[in-house]
């Protein structure tokens, strides 16, 4: 229960792994401020599922294309919780393209959700002038060429680099780290079939679990000494390939 008493903001709580953060935080106790975007039914929904688990939860709304409303869910985070100790940017968009059919607005959304909102939400985490963590949601296709998601490739590749340049300016008070996992859930359309299919790309030949996500959050929010650190929860996918063929 290393984290009873303080509060994580979870950005794309509603699904996926982003939901699966918070409720891991919540069974080790801490109090979630629950980010969405549309999703409000699954959001408050999650927000009852961390209540029962005992601890406080509040659901907020921000669209994280806005600069502005970005800054203003911190706000509202810290009027309800008192304050934040630490921010899980998990919310994320998959869009399919190439360098050849990118669009300037494909760009600007992925680079405003992957990379500015998490670049805002660590400085207004800095602000508050005490010890904290930021941990990205990076993917393990960060280390090879993602030829089919250009513009997600290409803000997911930003954000590993922020999580570096953070680690460095938001120091000493606040750790910044990321995990970049792999063959753990199917896109959107897709089901489990999809991952065991892939199961042969990495070095240990299997999927993944949500929980082994999870465990890299809880452990990256447990040490005071780590920062500036990507943990690749991919089976060793990373390892086979070098960057851009």
């Amino acid at each position: 229960m290393f984290m009873k008493g303080r509060t994580a903001l979870v950005t794309g709580a509603a699904k996926r792994l982003g939901r699966a953060v918070a409720l891991a935080l919540a069974r080790h106790g801490a109090n979630i401020v629950a980010h969405y975007h549309r999703s409000e039914a699954d959001a408050q929904t999650l927000c009852d599922q961390v209540r029962r688990a005992g601890a406080s939860a509040w659901p907020v709304r921000a669209d994280l294309m806005d600069p502005a409303q970005t800054r203003e869910m911190f706000r509202v985070a810290l009027a309800q919780a008192g304050a934040v100790d630490a921010v899980i940017n998990s919310a994320s968009i998959f869009d399919k393209d190439t360098v050849h059919d990118v669009t300037d607005e494909s760009v600007c959304r992925n680079m405003r959700i992957h990379a500015l909102a998490p670049l805002i939400l660590a400085r207004e985490a800095a602000r508050q002038d005490r010890p904290g963590h930021v941990v990205n949601l990076l993917d393990t296709r960060v280390t090879v060429y993602d030829r089919e998601h250009a513009s997600y490739h290409i803000s997911k590749r930003t954000l590993l680099t922020l999580t570096r340049m953070l680690a460095l300016e938001l120091a000493p008070n606040v750790a910044v780290n990321a995990i970049a996992p792999g063959l753990i859930l199917p896109p959107a359309g897709e089901d489990e079939s999809y991952l065991k299919r892939l199961a042969h790309t990495n070095p240990l030949g299997r999927c993944g679990r949500v929980a082994d996500v999870t465990d890299a959050v809880l452990f990256l929010l447990s040490s005071r000494f780590i920062t500036g650190q990507v943990i690749y929860v991919d089976g060793g996918y990373h390892m086979k390939g070098h960057m851009y063929d």
